[in-house]
């Protein structure tokens, strides 16, 4: 992690008007806006006039003090949408253009452009009439979101070529990211480890059992794979019509890592019932119709590439990643609030609170969630023979 905060929009050095004109975009620009919320990117979309036809394209100026290598990152981006886009056109998907985000090159050839300042900026292809959500609103949702990770992966079961650059490197090391948490918490450079004691109590007292994913993968126990690492349902675009998945968004993170991060991730978001940074605690918990539901679409896809020892950590991996957000949040609350975007004072300790609430949730339930894994995966395992 970078100690220097990231930019926002407002403090741009370059128009992004003068920007996108490097790319191998036809017509006239007409308009160009800031689009979402994102942490750690700045996004924009732009309206172009193409002899009479409207098109869109989204913009982005990658934060290179996250990724220190975009030209990687990209390259990585452009290999994998190739290789969906692949799988789409052999199944015969008509709406692919949908399924599956696109690169528009810049006219240097290459899937990334840098502005006169230096910084690097990418644009895909717009997908229109959708909307991303921060929480689920009902059980088909939630098996709908799982499907959509779980087919991400299986499209990228069979990838093939040089192993893909790791853009940040031990994303999500459990280990690596509790040894900078000591190194944090030592130094007090912001005097809040006072402020944060019950939050660190909590998380030393895990740390343990916060390990075992990335133990399993290191000794070889569950397989490397090629996995997003960051599939929180905001990263999930969903059709306006009918409320169903498109398409798997922000690729910055896809690399080799566990299938079982992506779940965690996706287990993390769809089966809490508050926002990621509600303060209200009271409203966070744990929803088992939802984990259910959301486990369900996901085997439904996942269960014929994953291996045992994959199988019995279903589970765990929900509660491993909402506790590694947990050390994350609170780690940048302890440096200063310097890589997540935060909108109030002690966000990043709300948004630790939060994540804490839930593991709490998942504690109390956790006989339950290991009869629903289990129950989904010989319900799954049954009608894929049938």
């Amino acid at each position: 992690m970078s100690k220097k905060k990231h930019s926002s929009i407002k403090h741009l050095s370059i128009k992004p008007e003068e920007v996108v004109s490097k790319f191998a975009i036809n017509g006239v620009l007409e308009e160009i806006k800031p689009m979402g919320k994102g942490h750690i990117n700045d996004t924009f979309v732009s309206r172009w006039n193409q002899e009479g036809h409207t098109a869109y394209y989204t913009h982005q100026r990658i934060n290179s003090h996250v990724f220190r290598r975009p030209d990687k990152l990209m390259e990585n981006v452009s290999r994998v949408t190739r290789h969906i886009a692949k799988k789409l056109e052999e199944k015969g998907i008509e709406d692919r253009s949908r399924r599956v985000l696109a690169v528009v090159p810049g006219r240097n050839k290459k899937p990334f452009i840098r502005d006169s300042k230096g910084c690097f900026w990418r644009s895909y292809y717009y997908i229109g009439d959708c909307h991303t959500k921060d929480t689920v609103s009902s059980p088909f949702e939630a098996e709908l979101l799982g499907k959509s990770v779980g087919q991400f992966q299986k499209q990228l079961a069979d990838f093939k070529g040089k192993r893909l650059f790791e853009t940040i490197k031990n994303f999500h090391n459990m280990e690596t990211r509790y040894a900078a948490f000591h190194k944090v918490i030592k130094k007090d450079g912001f005097n809040r480890v006072k402020d944060a004691k019950a939050e660190i109590d909590f998380l030393l007292e895990n740390e343990e059992r916060g390990g075992i994913l990335i133990r399993s993968l290191r000794q070889g126990l569950i397989p490397e794979r090629i996995c997003h690492n960051d599939t929180k349902l905001a990263n999930i675009l969903l059709d306006d019509k009918d409320g169903s998945a498109l398409c798997v968004i922000d690729l910055d993170t896809v690399m080799p890592g566990s299938s079982l991060f992506d779940l965690g991730d996706l287990v993390r978001t769809v089966s809490n019932t508050a926002a990621e940074d509600e303060k209200d605690l009271s409203k966070v918990s744990f929803d088992l119709v939802l984990f259910k539901s959301l486990l369900s679409g996901y085997l439904s896809e996942a269960l014929d590439f994953l291996v045992p020892e994959e199988h019995k950590l279903l589970c765990e991996s929900g509660r491993n990643l909402t506790q590694i957000m947990c050390l994350r949040f609170c780690t940048d609350y302890l440096e200063g609030d310097h890589y997540y975007r935060t909108s109030r004072p002690g966000h990043n300790l709300d948004r630790c609170r939060t994540q804490m609430a839930l593991i709490h949730s998942m504690d109390r339930q956790w006989q339950e969630l290991t009869a629903i894994a289990l129950s989904a995966a010989e319900r799954t395992a049954h009608e894929l023979l049938v």
